[in-house]
Formats: structure tokens, C-alpha cells, sequence
């Protein structure tokens, strides 16, 4: 189990500088207004309404960029500093989140898929802990053991499809948002291009999620099979 914690370790550490630049490039460009002077919550509705998308409504959310899209119930939701923000952070922001909603609008098949697996994934992630207090109970040992690491593989292998699926999901998100912000005038030059940037580390979270997923999923496919080979 020591190589588990290793690079549990070590993609802990790649996501928390991640995410500290993210949040460093979101506190950047939220000081910088836009042309336009809308807020997050008025870039989001006019872009809904551009692609005719009557039925989802903008609402504010709570916590730091917590901000998503439900698909369930219709819904962009915004984090406080997004829905009221009138600055590149927020309008970028808020158009990725109706990126989803476009998505969902024109059955992306990506999208789709990860809908489809968010029940398996969210079984996997309730059974993991499960799984690796018998690993550390002593239950790695013999046959018990060996159905443990299929059982671990198989809900590693689970997340990692569903993390590797997630990535163009939000990049064809960002490019959605990026080209709807710059044909409708909204942000252009300078401002198209901070946004470009604020959208790009937002992606990378999801790179090093994505990463470190397989990662796992790999150290205990081999695992699985060194244990066949004993």
C-alpha cells in the first residue's frame, strides 16, 4: 500500500498547486471589468437565449467557484462572485456553465455518456473506503486479497474512464464559451484572451484529476496482475 499513498501523495500535490493557480488567475481577472459591463448572471441569459435555450434557469449558487450546470433540474448555477461579478472571470465563468447547457440542448454524445456513468462512478467512490479498510485490516492475503484488487481495479478503472470522458466534455465547454463570447462582441482582443486563459487552468484541475485517476487505476492493474503471477 505504500505506492498508493505515494502517489496519492503526489497528485494531492500537483492538484493543490493547480487549483492555487487557478484560484490566483480568478482573483486576477476579476479585477478586470469588461467592455460590456454585464454581469455574470446577464452574460449567462443572454447566451442561453442566443441558442434558444428557454428552459434553464440562472441561479445564484453558494461557495468559491462552485459554479454548474444540472442537467437535472435545468439549472446554471452561479457562485456569488460569478453571478454578480462584472469583470473576464465572471463572464467566462458563466458562458462555460451554459457551454454545458448547450451540450445538453444538442445531445453531446460525451456529455451523454458521463451522465449515464455518474451512478457507477458515485458506487465506486462509496465502496472504495470499504475496500481499503480491509486492505489495511490485513485482508490482502490470499484469495481474499486477490478479489479486494479486482474490486479496487475495477472501481479505479471506473473513475478513471469517467475523469478521461469528463476532459473534452469541459473543453469543448470552453471553446463553446470562447466562440460565442467573441462572435457575439461581448469579449474581444485583450479580454477574449484573458478569458482564454482563465478557462485554461480551470480545464487543467480536471487534467490533473484525469491523470491522477488512471494513474491509480494502473498501480492496481498491476498489481492484479503481479498477484496472478505469484
Amino acid at each position: 500500500m505504500i505506492g498508493y499513498y505515494v502517489i496519492l501523495g503526489v497528485f494531492t500535490l500537483i492538484g493543490f498547486l493547480v487549483g492555487r493557480r487557478l484560484k490566483s488567475k480568478f482573483a486576477h481577472y476579476s479585477k478586470i471589468g469588461t467592455r460590456s459591463g454585464l454581469n455574470g448572471k446577464e452574460i449567462a441569459e443572454k447566451m442561453l437565449a442566443h441558442y434558444g435555450i428557454r428552459d434553464v434557469q440562472v441561479v445564484m449558487g453558494q461557495g468559491f467557484l462552485s459554479d454548474h450546470y444540472n442537467p437535472v433540474n435545468k439549472t446554471v448555477a452561479l457562485s456569488p462572485e460569478v453571478y454578480n461579478g462584472v469583470s473576464i472571470a465572471s463572464a467566462s465563468v458563466a458562458a462555460h456553465e451554459c457551454g454545458h447547457a448547450v451540450q445538453h440542448q444538442e445531445a453531446y454524445a460525451m456529455l451523454t455518456l458521463r451522465s449515464k456513468l455518474v451512478p457507477a462512478v458515485q458506487f465506486s467512490a462509496n465502496i472504495q473506503q470499504f475496500l481499503f479498510m480491509g486492505m489495511m485490516f490485513g485482508l490482502a492475503a490470499g484469495i481474499g486479497g486477490k478479489i479486494l484488487i479486482i474490486a479496487l481495479t475495477i472501481t479505479f478503472g471506473m473513475t478513471a474512464l469517467f475523469s478521461l470522458i469528463t476532459l473534452p466534455v469541459e473543453f469543448d465547454a470552453s471553446n463553446r464559451a470562447l466562440a460565442w463570447l467573441d462572435d457575439s462582441g461581448f469579449m474581444q482582443g485583450a479580454e477574449h484572451d484573458g478569458a482564454k486563459d482563465a478557462l485554461w487552468w480551470a480545464a487543467m484541475t480536471y487534467v490533473a484529476q484525469a491523470l491522477g485517476a488512471l494513474v491509480m487505476f494502473l498501480y492496481f492493474l498491476m498489481r492484479f496482475m503481479g498477484s496472478n503471477n505469484d
